[in-house]
């Protein structure tokens, strides 16, 4: 009997590294914890399309929405751990573990990351009969007036709540704050001049800044983005503490074999530099990090993030349970 089992371990040991050099054996899902259509949504299906051609088997991009994107990522995580079902999140994932104060899940424990897989700047933008000219106006106009100024989000942990977060402590002020359900309703709203300002993905808001049918102040990123080259960056304004990125990173569930990873990371590196994925993600203002695609850069992404935005979200004492 004992003999047996020591057999039957020892050909486990052996046909798990088997399995793992065999994959992917069958198609992909992509886990994209948010609406078909949106930024997320987009860069999800760029990268699926490309990294499944280098992989050999179909990516799938499935949309699991609901509860700021802890429905899908907690799917995710539930997953079985051999690579087939892989999630594409965003800045939310590293903001959840404070506004979810009973979150089913650890993302630092229970995910694996992959890499990163794109930068998104976001923009500080106005309605059209919004008076201040520049940042720097901007800056002043808030200062004088605080609560009179109107800030519209998409939500309560939406990166643009977030970003109003960042422009308030800033500020050193508080704003009224106008919830609504997407980036989308916003814009609606200012085109609209129903509120005073804003704080969106440049992905979502370029093309009403491009026609100047709304104002933008800033973008939040280092450098100038090409899709905007005459927004100045906050740094450039004097709000150099203000700079926030949208990223999106790749993860597998935690107990995926070390192999699966690693072929996934590589496969996602090569994907980023491809020409016609670069392309694709520049027309939606994201910028493709091959750099960055690796497992130990997400991993100090993600808990630099967890560190950046607890004290913000902790002091607004706005939580979404």
């Amino acid at each position: 009997m004992a003999k047996l089992a020591l057999g039957i371990l020892l050909a486990a040991a052996i046909a798990t590294p088997a399995a793992a050099q065999n994959y992917p054996s069958r198609p992909i899902t992509m886990i994209v914890p948010f609406a078909a259509g949106g930024p997320t949504d987009t860069v999800a299906r760029v990268t699926a399309e490309t990294m499944g051609r280098i992989l050999g088997q179909n990516i799938i991009v499935e949309n699991v929405a609901g509860a700021g994107g802890t429905t899908g990522s907690h799917r995710a995580v539930r997953s079985d751990p051999d690579g087939h079902t892989i999630l594409l999140n965003h800045l939310g994932l590293a903001t959840a573990v404070t506004l979810y104060r009973k979150l089913a899940f650890d993302p630092t424990a229970d995910l694996r990351p992959v890499g990163v897989v794109s930068d998104a700047s976001m923009a500080i933008i106005a309605r059209p009969g919004y008076q201040p000219e520049s940042l720097v106006d901007l800056i002043k106009d808030v200062k004088a007036r605080g609560q009179d100024v109107t800030f519209a989000h998409s939500g309560l942990g939406a990166s643009s709540q977030l970003c109003g977060l960042l422009f308030m402590a800033a500020m050193d002020k508080k704003l009224t704050q106008v919830p609504f359900r997407g980036g989308g309703p916003v814009l609606q709203a200012l085109l609209a001049n129903q509120v005073d300002l804003g704080c969106e993905q440049a992905t979502t808001a370029a093309p009403q800044l491009q026609s100047k049918s709304i104002k933008g102040y800033a973008v939040t990123s280092a450098q100038r983005i090409p899709a905007l080259p005459d927004l100045p960056t906050v740094g450039e304004g004097g709000l150099p503490n203000m700079e926030i990125s949208v990223w999106h990173g790749l993860f597998v569930p935690a107990k995926t074999p070390d192999s699966v990873v690693q072929t996934l990371s590589a496969a996602l590196a090569k994907a980023l530099q491809d020409p016609t994925l670069a392309r694709r993600f520049i027309d939606i203002s994201t910028v493709p990090t091959p750099e960055k695609a690796t497992p130990q850069s997400l991993a100090q992404t993600l808990k630099d993030d967890i560190g950046r935005w607890r004290p913000l979200i902790q002091a607004a004492g706005q939580f979404a349970d």
